[in-house]
């Protein structure tokens, strides 16, 4: 069996927040908008944003949607064109309500890479060459 990865979904409390936030601060096209779920348009991979009623709607009932996380449970790595565009694009997602975790920085194998968080403290990367 050969398995392909068409979709990655963060689970969140706050769909609609975090949809603006991805929307506004990465550039991401909405294509699905309701309450507990939103789909955003990216090349290559769909990325989406579950509340944890509806995953646990969905799945029966597993308990471990209601347990708030706790830690780094997922990082996404964005990949921009450029080293000069990860900084400009650093600045905007602060500016766009992101927390900046580390600025941009050439990283041992060559990447210009930066880390900031979410609205919901899922830190994540942004990265070029």
């Amino acid at each position: 069996m050969k398995a392909q990865l068409t979709v990655v979904t963060l689970i969140t409390s706050d769909v609609a927040g975090m949809a603006r936030f991805y929307r506004e601060a990465l550039g991401f096209h909405l294509a699905v908008d309701t309450e507990h779920y939103a789909e955003l348009e990216n090349e290559g991979t769909r990325f989406s944003l579950s509340s944890r009623e509806l995953m646990a709607k969905q799945s029966g009932g597993y308990p471990s949607y209601s347990v708030p996380l706790s830690g780094q449970a997922v990082e996404l790595c964005f990949r921009l064109e450029s080293a000069e565009l990860v900084r400009a694009a650093y600045d905007h997602l602060l500016s766009c309500g992101a927390g900046a975790v580390k600025d941009p920085a050439i990283m041992p194998w060559g990447h210009t890479t930066a880390f900031f968080s979410d609205p919901e403290g899922n830190i994540h990367t942004i990265y070029g060459e």
